[in-house]
């Protein structure tokens, strides 16, 4: 064969694997992965299970999860594989039970960085005017004098306002990023603080459909009662943690935790309490805060849904 031929071969079969319906699938079945910015981490596996890169991390609380009583609450990991050269931990589908499902990503917590990410920027605080371009674009005003004409903002100073700026800071948890049903993305959360905001995307999101919202709620007081007895949760700082929302049009709907590659154990004979404060250094997270917000908002949003 001639490489003329052999190429326009090649040429077809890529093309093929490329708009193969399975190919197609897969970037419509994981849309969490556009919402949470994991574009490339994930390859599609077999029986109801997805490919996520590896993280020692993540590999870490995960297995040790598979021992805890948050086990149903978390995606089942089925250890680690290695597929076209590359490790990947292997975990459930958590959208295979689902009909063209809506989906919602809720990071957790007070701040989404570990207090030593913290200090190591700041031991080295070069400028970075990527971070500048960032904070202009979603509020021209945020820069100081000293900042508009360098240009650039620190690395600290950068993730310390990030935080300010959504509800991640006043109500412990802030949206990310929702799909819903027809496919369509909406990641312009930047700015959603208020409560009254979350509860207009929440709206959104669900429809205002009672038995939704009710699963929704049922679900996380779950989550949190069986969080405040996890001997895991206890010993470990939850950063950059999601809960994952996923409901359809038959109204079956989940909530699962998500994401552990910033979650770190503490030195043994600690505990954290996880709703006292953040001051630095004593590594409280703020994920139970943002939990009660979250279920105070949905339960007076289906208590809305019965007045009406």
């Amino acid at each position: 064969m001639s490489f003329t031929l052999q190429s326009k071969s090649w040429r077809k079969i890529k093309n093929m694997v490329h708009w193969s319906p399975f190919v197609m699938s897969f970037k419509k079945k994981y849309p969490w992965v556009q919402l949470a910015g994991h574009a490339g981490s994930f390859k599609a596996a077999a029986n109801g299970k997805i490919l996520k890169k590896h993280c020692d991390c993540e590999q870490r609380c995960l297995s040790q999860l598979m021992g805890d009583i948050l086990k149903p609450y978390v995606p089942a990991y089925h250890g680690d594989v290695l597929k076209d050269g590359e490790k990947y931990n292997q975990m459930e589908d958590l959208l295979s039970e689902f009909d063209s499902p809506c989906v919602m990503d809720c990071k957790m917590g007070v701040r989404t960085y570990l207090e030593e990410e913290l200090t190591k920027a700041r031991k080295k605080p070069s400028l970075r005017k990527d971070m500048y371009v960032k904070m202009i674009e979603v509020d021209p005003t945020a820069p100081t004098e000293e900042e508009n004409q360098q240009r650039a903002v620190t690395k600290p100073r950068y993730m310390t306002w990030r935080e300010t700026i959504s509800s991640t800071a006043t109500l412990g948890f802030r949206i990310e990023g929702i799909k819903k049903e027809d496919g369509s993305v909406n990641k312009d959360f930047k700015k959603t603080k208020s409560r009254e905001q979350v509860m207009a995307a929440f709206r959104e999101f669900t429809k205002a459909n009672a038995n939704i919202l009710k699963s929704y709620l049922s679900r996380l007081e779950d989550i949190r009662r069986t969080l405040e007895q996890s001997v895991f949760f206890k010993t470990h700082e939850v950063i950059g943690s999601s809960l994952l929302f996923i409901h359809d049009k038959k109204e079956q709907a989940k909530v699962w935790m998500i994401d552990f590659g910033k979650t770190t154990p503490l030195p043994e004979g600690q505990e954290l309490d996880h709703r006292v404060s953040w001051v630095e250094g004593n590594r409280e997270d703020g994920y139970l805060y943002g939990l009660d917000n979250l279920i105070d908002i949905l339960r007076e949003m289906a208590d809305e849904t019965d007045a009406n």
